[in-house]
């Protein structure tokens, strides 16, 4: 098995909905933000070569929204889901597995794109994309928080197309996925997110999603306002955070501008950061 991360871009959101209650004279250290207070973040994905299997973990934002939209979150950067496939030698037609961890619009939203006639199709049209029925659920019917972040065309073609399939959630990791070790179940963010575990060149890798979007997020105050439940992600992240200490497990970071992935360390201020990493260096 190779694993392999690809930059898919980058865009900004503001930076005191990245951190929450920490105030910015701490937080802009971190990631220093621009006039409008917006900070630069990746939208960073994983693939894993397996035999004759490629799983795809989220795939960015996409390219199918219009200006206006691209404008709110200043998308910029060279890199594209599509080059990053090409630099290893593959195509969207070789993916055979898309695993979404959730929902949200610039985890999922390379999932579908637009025909130059209008019409939506599978951007990975060989592939069966994973959800659970849980998560689903919430994003098809969605609560007024989130609901700019699940976008109908994002999400609709998939389950129209036959090529979804669902995560048993109380029988945890599918057989046809047997690269994952376990699935990680956080309800902090948005309901039954999924943070897949897999062992890797003798090491345990976690791809934290949006449980801890960078290596800034570690502290347990350090969370967005964009979480659902911000007081139940506090615990989901230290109980995930201990096990890392304790077990030296790789946290692959999907956010974090500049690096790709961190070790952390339990010290006397709880867990911090113990080092950053590039995957390929393992």
């Amino acid at each position: 098995m190779t694993i392999h991360t690809l930059d898919t871009g980058l865009f900004k959101l503001d930076g005191g909905a990245m951190f929450g209650v920490v105030p910015k004279s701490m937080w802009q250290k971190l990631n220093p933000p621009d006039a409008n207070n917006m900070c630069t973040w990746a939208m960073r994905c994983l693939l894993i070569e397996d035999g004759g299997r490629l799983l795809l973990i989220d795939n960015g934002i996409g390219d199918k929204q219009d200006e206006k939209f691209r404008g709110h979150f200043y998308l910029h950067g060279d890199d594209t889901l599509e080059k990053s496939l090409r630099k290893l030698g593959f195509t969207s037609a070789d993916i055979t597995d898309v695993f979404l961890t959730h929902l949200h619009f610039d985890h999922c939203g390379g999932s579908v794109q637009r025909r130059p006639d209008g019409a939506l199709q599978l951007a990975f049209p060989n592939a069966t994309y994973w959800s659970n029925e849980a998560h689903w659920d919430w994003a098809v019917t969605p609560n007024p928080r989130e609901k700019a972040s699940f976008l109908k065309e994002n999400i609709l073609p998939i389950q129209e197309s036959g090529h979804l399939q669902f995560v048993d959630l109380q029988q945890g990791v599918p057989g046809a996925l047997p690269q994952f070790r376990e699935i990680i179940l956080a309800d902090g963010h948005t309901e039954k997110m999924m943070v897949p575990v897999m062992e890797y060149k003798g090491r345990t890798l976690a791809f934290m999603a949006d449980l801890l979007p960078s290596a800034a997020h570690i502290p347990l105050p350090y969370v967005m306002s964009y979480d659902v439940r911000p007081l139940l992600t506090m615990p989901e992240k230290e109980a995930v955070l201990q096990r890392a200490a304790a077990e030296n497990w790789v946290l692959l970071l999907e956010h974090d501008p500049t690096n790709e992935a961190c070790t952390v360390a339990l010290t006397e201020k709880g867990v911090r950061l113990d080092q950053t990493l590039r995957l390929a260096d393992l």
